[in-house]
């Protein structure tokens, strides 16, 4: 755990504008043959294990491996993260099936996911939100779909606007999802994870001048119905209610 916290220590103060290269990991390809992750120095991999200086240090390693260096090329869209270097890689790597990815966004064009990752995002259209469920929670979500569904539906390198995996620690993350506004779209999460990245998270809302954010954030202990949520968050005066409408 300490190598690991020297690690994302280490990253922190790297952002996606100060490198021309991002890294692919294709080691989920055997059984998700059209998903490619693409990592960079603000998205980490899905499954939580590879962020940019492992992707960078396993192919010097391994030149022959599951991650590749990436050339970022010409910026097409730096809002929702489009780059000529990764569309063209991630055609050719997933086998010519996925055209675009847009790396800050999940409405438009999200990243594909293969089956590993630590949560799953999804829209709430009800209350113009996100949730996210970390697996290992067992219960219902606001969607009305558990964990091991939703994962049926996002996983196997499926590009599913509206739906997404990923990460945990992508949740403090400066680029979550910052094309549909980032952290003030978060509505509910598991009470496991939010528990788990309360000062992470915290320290997100008051960069962003939110401070009282965190506490408006719902998780299974309010409730897991999509109308009783907009009640709560209608209650606290949740900032997603209104931002404009993700759908």
């Amino acid at each position: 755990r300490a190598a690991y916290q020297e690690r994302d220590e280490r990253l922190a103060g790297m952002t996606d504008e100060s490198v021309d290269v991002f890294y692919s990991c294709k080691l989920c390809q055997s059984y998700a043959p059209t998903h490619v992750c693409v990592i960079s120095p603000e998205k980490l991999g899905l499954c939580g294990a590879y962020n940019w200086l492992d992707g960078k240090a396993a192919s010097e390693i391994n030149p022959l491996g599951g991650n590749e260096p990436i050339l970022k090329g010409q910026c097409l869209d730096p809002v929702k993260g489009e780059w000529q270097g990764v569309t063209e890689y991630i055609y050719q790597k997933s086998n010519k099936t996925i055209s675009k990815v847009s790396m800050y966004s999940i409405m438009d064009s999200p990243s594909t996911s293969c089956g590993c990752f630590e949560c799953i995002l999804a829209v709430i259209p009800e209350t113009n939100g996100l949730m996210i469920v970390n697996r290992g929670y067992s219960g219902m979500t606001p969607c009305g779909m558990k964990f091991a569904v939703l994962a049926g539906s996002v996983g196997g390198g499926n590009q599913t606007p509206g739906f997404m995996g990923v990460g945990r620690l992508y949740l403090t993350s400066k680029k979550f999802v910052s094309a549909e506004d980032g952290l003030k779209r978060l509505v509910w999460m598991t009470k496991e994870l939010k528990e788990a990245l309360s000062d992470k998270i915290n320290k997100r809302c008051i960069e962003i001048g939110s401070t009282d954010l965190f506490d408006k954030i719902a998780d299974e202990t309010v409730t897991t119905d999509a109308q009783e949520l907009v009640a709560y968050l209608q209650k606290v005066k949740h900032p997603a209610l209104d931002m404009p409408p993700l759908m």
